[in-house]
């Protein structure tokens, strides 16, 4: 039985938008694989983890009934990915296999039931909230390499997403440093406050485009739902009490500079060539209009760069990790940061000059 037929592009990008999700080993076979449904002439890709789904729709050559069926998400796109552009594909279910036919070319693939793949029940939303989607990308661009990576503290695997009056915020950390970042909305609503879990997260940030069309987002207690350009992302959110972050981010620091990005951003590439592959150890000392960055590693060897800045307070010699440094740098796309120290002991706080809705704490460290 024929169940699509199509050029290779109108399968391959959808295939593409749904299979980052999946798993190659899993103990679930069927997990690894992804839904087709073919209906009136669509055919709507589904893939999950049974934590986060993702589903899209595409305009595809349908014959005959209706059906559904269930194939390696990696195989297939593998098999589409190296067919030549403009090529057009036949899909055809046979008994337990998916027959892949392109001209000379023909692909068996195994099958499982349909009936089997495991979806995610949509809960009603109880409250939405429209966003541009490069807005949106954005956002969570600013904040999300913050969050923890396996960390025994389940709830900084994530990402925090407060809906609270006429701000959309996202706040992530990992316990050594933290990424703020808001936004205004034109429109008040109710406070919202959901963790969303870090795969759900870099899922989006690939997903979402730098474009004006809007991402609809769906809230409700257990579950978070994105819709924008033919994709919906339903997630599950992580159940958990997210630190408070606002005693986080220092508020009276007196030692401030301000400073080229992209200067400060070079530099610390230079020196993170020599800086111990281990530790990622760098130091500032801060003096009268001079910073000199410092690092040296195991063998002895020793970078340093020194930096012009308009600074008179009393000196300063402080530790970082240069890894969180360049994180925030590498994701900031402003021509100055402003750079707030307290002492050696204390967290610095780097923020964009002019503007409140950035925030990125980073903890120092002892060298």
């Amino acid at each position: 039985m024929i169940l699509i037929e199509a050029d290779r592009d109108a399968l391959l990008k959808p295939l593409q938008a749904v299979s980052g999700i999946v798993e190659r080993r899993h103990t679930l076979p069927i997990l690894s694989n992804v839904l087709l449904e073919c209906k009136k002439g669509k055919v709507r890709f589904v893939a999950t983890d049974l934590e986060i789904q993702i589903a899209t729709e595409a305009e595809c050559g349908v014959k005959g009934n209706d059906a559904a069926v269930t194939t390696s998400a990696r195989k297939l796109q593998e098999i589409l990915r190296v067919l030549p552009e403009k090529t057009n594909v036949v899909l055809e279910q046979k008994e337990n296999r998916m027959l892949v036919k392109a001209g000379k070319s023909h692909y068996s693939l195994q099958t499982l039931p349909a009936e089997d793949f495991p979806r995610q029940t949509q809960v009603s939303a109880q409250h939405k909230e429209k966003i541009p989607q490069k807005q949106l990308k954005r956002l969570f661009s600013l904040v999300q390499y913050a969050m923890a990576q396996q960390d025994v503290r389940y709830y900084l695997n994530g990402l925090l997403l407060v809906i609270e009056g006429d701000q959309i915020k996202v706040i992530a950390t990992d316990g050594h440093r933290l990424g703020y970042a808001s936004i205004k909305q034109k429109q008040k609503t109710t406070p919202q406050e959901v963790i969303l879990p870090r795969k759900a997260v870099i899922e989006i940030c690939r997903l979402l485009d730098d474009v004006d069309e809007e991402v609809i987002i769906n809230v409700s207690p257990n579950q978070v739902i994105f819709s924008f350009s033919n994709i919906e992302l339903t997630t599950k959110v992580i159940d958990g009490k997210f630190p408070d972050y606002t005693r986080v981010i220092p508020s009276s620091h007196q030692k401030q500079i301000r400073i080229s990005r992209e200067i400060l951003q070079q530099a610390l590439q230079r020196i993170a060539i020599l800086a111990n592959e281990k530790f990622r150890g760098v130091r500032w000392v801060l003096t009268e209009g001079n910073l000199r960055i410092v690092c040296t590693n195991n063998e002895q060897e020793e970078a340093q760069e020194e930096l012009d800045v308009d600074y008179k307070g009393e000196p300063l010699d402080i530790g970082f990790n240069i890894s969180y440094l360049l994180d925030v740098l590498n994701n900031l796309n402003c021509d100055q940061v402003e750079c707030a120290f307290g002492d050696a002991n204390s967290s610095a706080l780097i923020t964009i000059p002019g503007s409140g809705e950035f925030k990125y704490v980073v903890m120092p460290m002892r060298i």
